[in-house]
């Protein structure tokens, strides 16, 4: 399209989908174009009504506007157009080079239903920290390091079901990681009132799933991180997108220093993170990092474990 439209965002905000591969049919200049614009308007028209997809998939589904639709079908269907619609957004990013201030697309199934995120999974990594929210109970941290092991990248996945207990999938079991789910387990049942209000975490069993995406697999100093993803389950609330959660507990439910906050900022910066979430013990080693890495992520600090869980909670 001519520079006039391809910059203007408002005009394309009229685009409804794109379809990994798809694209328009080549068109003829003489029954096609114009000398201004460039489409006329009836080949635009049928464009548009053809790209839609909340309405046009309702209407072809069911067709009779008395038919009750299956909040399961409901579903299926916004989540098919909020996927079409972020792609349209990407594409608009990709191809010219246009930014936006909200590329996250979510909704809710009812009142009091949980916020869904939508992705494009075709242009995602599950091992890559992306600018979307993960779902309720997972979250991105790092190990410290210390004592001659390097900082490392892992992501904590929680799922909650009715029954009592804490779960590990893992197998074997790292000593450092099972020490570090005991530490966030205990913290959650001592903190609980504070932590996830009227839930009950001793009604409830989580299964905890520990993802190593560096070469460390110890697990070691991630209570933390298991504390905020075993919350974030039970209340069914995600954690901000980009976000990286470092932390070490203990059973008293202070946090303990970090060896090398330095060391896991740029780590961080490595993985594609866009803020990290350190305590506030860390703040004046940080004053070490260099300017290059500081311009690109964002340190936050959190003075014990419920201001960090608070402040990682997407808003």
């Amino acid at each position: 399209m001519p520079p006039e439209m391809r910059a203007d965002t408002a005009f394309m905000d009229c685009i409804h989908c794109y379809v990994p591969g798809w694209d328009f049919p080549k068109v003829s200049a003489r029954e096609h174009l114009t000398e201004h614009f460039g489409l006329v308007s009836d080949f635009l028209a049928e464009c548009w009504n053809k790209l839609r997809t909340v309405s046009g998939l309702v209407k072809l589904l069911y067709p009779d506007p008395a038919m009750t639709i299956p909040d399961a079908d409901l579903e299926l269907i916004v989540r098919l157009a909020l996927e079409s619609r972020r792609r349209v957004k990407e594409q608009q990013k990709r191809l010219l080079r246009t930014e936006f201030r909200n590329t996250s697309f979510s909704y809710h199934l009812g009142i009091e239903g949980v916020e869904q995120f939508v992705s494009t999974p075709e242009m995602h990594s599950d091992e890559s920290i992306e600018s979307d929210p993960l779902p309720p109970g997972q979250v991105w941290t790092i190990s410290p390091g210390g004592g001659g092991a390097t900082p490392a990248l892992y992501r904590l996945e929680v799922t909650v079901e009715p029954g009592s207990g804490v779960k590990i999938l893992n197998a074997p079991v790292a000593p450092g990681f099972r020490e570090s789910v005991r530490y966030g387990e205990q913290n959650l049942y001592t903190r609980a009132k504070e932590l996830v209000g009227d839930r009950d975490p001793r009604a409830h069993e989580f299964s905890v799933q520990l993802r190593a995406i560096d070469a460390d697999t110890s697990g070691q100093g991630l209570g933390l991180g298991v504390l905020v993803a075993l919350c974030g389950g039970l209340i069914e609330r995600s954690i901000k997108g980009g976000l990286i959660i470092v932390g070490s507990l203990n059973l008293g439910g202070s946090v303990e220093m970090i060896p090398n906050p330095v060391a896991v900022a740029e780590l961080a910066v490595e993985k594609g993170a866009t803020t990290v979430l350190m305590p506030i013990s860390s703040r004046r080693q940080l004053f070490e990092l260099p300017d290059e890495l500081a311009t690109k992520v964002s340190i936050e600090f959190y003075a014990d474990p419920k201001d960090a869980f608070l402040k990682g909670l997407v808003e």
